[in-house]
């Protein structure tokens, strides 16, 4: 069916892609585990109250809740599996011969768990670690089954080590009689992995002020009959070499991914030497800001499935570790992640610039790829609206190149007036290491398919580029990002794709600090949302959770030298140089960035005039998971746009209110 086009302004376009679809109608797919023919994942559900599904698929198609749904209303959920070591979580379950073993969240509403429990499907799950009011926390989950036990890491708040938890790999017994200490003494553990005869284990530590992509240590032992480790020994890894995904090969040899040469490539361990896998411009691993991560898994004794970025862009390959060739595969997914695999078959999450992120079934010989489950569905009314990002590569400043995903305005029954450019909102990620990624993000395609170009910056410090290009950001973090995401806007303007004197700003976390700071330090835009954005790096280095307590050490030095470098960088202390209107959304239980950096830097900014207007959202933390919350928020963001940019959106919106309002010059 062809649509009739019409003409009116950009931004005010109308579009089937709307905030409730996105709220509502969008579940977040992580942690895959492949049990015998069985594959399991993790769906968190913005309309269950952000709760964490654990669902099983068997050979047949039939899809199986694993977790109990109980409680008072529908909308009560006793059980979600969600880990909190380190905030970020991960490896939050753990299956063998269909025993699940989980972390609960919250035991009822607002009552802190993190407690490990046991499950077989259609029945009531038993606790395996005692009642601890949250104070336990437990994540990368593995199962030791000959020794009826569960490893994981701890997190313990009750025995604090200057101010910290303290942290330790862990046995908990599948029957909950005791838990014994495996390692202890270093800042953080990760990756616990037993070798497939149980008489080895691996993992990976690391101390302050390292992150793990910064360096971390590949440790080895042996286990004995007792449960206990013996002979532990340190077999690669440094302060400056980052050691990813330690896996054991079905014939017990162990292999990981480092970026000693500058790119995250796969290594293995033959005795005590450490050889290449394979070596390629490209990385293998990826910033190890949660537990449980995978980027690839053995098919065969001698076939690795493998997920790689190249030049910021995923891809699949299959490599024989006994000749050494490698062949990308072909398919339609440009994100990958969680790759695991049993023989011949490969399973993973991907996501296209047309596909939204999936559970994905691939026969590896075949080539064969079958969708298990979506997190959403692009209908056939939808397609057409779906902007298609183009790479985006350009000059920035001290003569370095960064890079882009550049994203067009697309609605195929609406035209600009003739000569109107369309505004542009500058997208920052989450990183300083994180990447803006080709896949299809719906809250890019809301603003898209209503007349806005996006452009999603890859600023230096982002990850896919190499090791080098990834630590440029050290000592350059409010400078370089924000000259990159400035110079990718004037690369557009330049090349007349864009409306100079219509550029916003969005970004959370760490790319709301970019934002504040291109509103604070830079001169080139119209108004900035951001989403628990970092405001004051003096504050965040004493409030944040501990995984980043010194994280600020490695991007701009350690205090007190470095308290000079963090007051200039803030834009708490330079809010007096913002007149551009900016929207704030926080969680109000966010220990990440915790919401008095919002409620400071708004304070601050009415006192000077500047409009602002604020979004506190009970009971959500760093990042929105609630259905009401995801689409409050964005639709007060086009809100907020229109209201700044002076054009009337197409959709019924409750307007975002400014305080104080906005001046004349923005209304006329």
């Amino acid at each position: 069916m062809t649509l009739a086009c019409r003409e009116a302004p950009y931004g005010s376009w109308k579009s089937p892609i709307t905030a409730d679809l996105i709220a509502t109608e969008s579940i977040s797919l992580s942690e895959v585990a492949v049990d015998g023919d069985d594959v399991y994942w993790l769906e968190v559900r913005p309309n269950e109250q952000g709760r964490s599904a654990i669902v099983r698929r068997t050979p047949d198609g039939n899809l199986t809740e694993i977790l109990p749904t109980v409680g008072s209303t529908p909308t009560r959920h006793v059980y979600s599996a969600r880990s909190r070591v380190y905030e970020y979580g991960g490896g939050s379950f753990a299956v063998s011969e269909g025993l699940v073993v989980f972390v609960n969240d919250e035991h009822g509403p607002g009552q802190a768990d993190q407690r490990l429990y046991r499950v077989n499907p259609g029945r009531t799950p038993l606790p395996i670690t005692p009642e601890t009011g949250g104070r336990h926390r437990y994540g990368d989950v593995v199962m030791d089954r000959p020794r009826n036990r569960v490893l994981c890491v701890r997190e313990d708040w009750r025995n604090l080590r200057d101010g910290q938890p303290r942290i330790a790999l862990v046995a908990a017994d599948l029957d909950g009689r005791r838990q014994k200490v495996l390692a202890e003494g270093r800042d953080f553990y990760a990756s616990p992995r037993l070798s497939p005869d149980g008489k080895r284990l691996a993992w990976l530590e690391w101390d302050y002020p390292n992150m793990p992509w910064d360096g971390c240590e590949l440790w080895v032992a042996e286990v004995d009959e007792d449960g206990e480790l013996r002979h532990a020994r340190l077999v690669a890894g440094s302060s400056t070499e980052s050691i990813f995904q330690p896996q054991w090969s079905p014939q017990g040899e162990l292999y990981f991914v480092s970026d000693r040469h500058n790119w995250w490539n796969l290594y293995r361990l033959q005795g005590r030497s450490v050889t290449p896998v394979l070596e390629r411009a490209a990385e293998f691993g990826a910033p190890q800001w949660s537990l449980g991560m995978s980027t690839y898994a053995f098919a065969s004794p001698r076939h690795v499935v493998c997920a790689f970025n190249e030049a910021g862009q995923w891809k699949l390959g299959r490599l024989d570790v006994v000749l050494g060739q490698f062949t990308e595969l072909p398919t339609e997914y440009t994100e990958l992640a969680q790759v695991r695999a049993t023989f011949g078959t490969a399973f993973f999450i991907g996501g296209g610039p047309k596909q939204p992120a999936s559970v994905v079934k691939l026969e590896l010989e075949s080539g064969h790829a079958e969708v298990l489950k979506g997190a959403s569905q692009v209908s056939e009314e939808v397609k057409p609206y779906l902007s298609e990002g183009r790479k985006l590569t350009f000059r920035t400043t001290e003569g370095a190149v960064a890079h882009a995903w550049y994203y067009p305005p697309t609605n195929p029954a609406f035209r600009a007036p003739e000569g109107e450019k369309p505004p542009l909102l500058i997208h920052n990620h989450g990183g300083p290491t994180g990447s803006a990624s080709s896949a299809l993000d719906w809250n890019i395609q809301y603003f898209t398919s209503r007349g806005f170009a996006v452009v999603d910056v890859n600023y230096r410090g982002s990850t896919g580029y190499g090791r080098e290009y990834r630590l440029s950001l050290y000592g350059n973090w409010g400078v370089m990002d924000v000259d990159d995401c400035a110079n990718a806007a004037r690369h557009l303007v330049l090349e007349g794709q864009v409306d100079a004197k219509r550029m916003a700003a969005r970004g959370g976390s760490a790319g709301g600090f970019t934002t504040l700071s291109l509103l604070a330090f830079r001169d080139i835009l119209r108004c900035g949302a951001s989403y628990a954005g970092i405001s004051d790096l003096l504050s965040l280095v004493s409030q944040t959770a501990n995984f980043e307590a010194h994280y600020v050490d490695q991007l701009l030095g350690p205090m007190p030298e470095s308290e000079h470098s963090l007051r200039e960088r803030s834009p708490l202390f330079h809010a007096d140089q913002v007149r551009c209107p900016i929207m704030f959304v926080q969680g109000k239980e966010d220990r990440v960035v915790p919401p008095a950096q919002m409620e400071e830097m708004v304070k601050l900014l009415r006192a000077h005039d500047a409009p602002v207007a604020g979004l506190l959202f009970e009971g959500a933390q760093h990042g929105l998971r609630m259905a009401e919350s995801i689409r409050r928020a964005l639709e007060a963001e086009l809100s907020f746009y229109a209201q700044v940019m002076n054009f009337h959106p197409a959709d019924e919106l409750k307007p975002v209110e400014l305080d104080p309002p906005l001046p004349e010059r923005h209304l006329h």
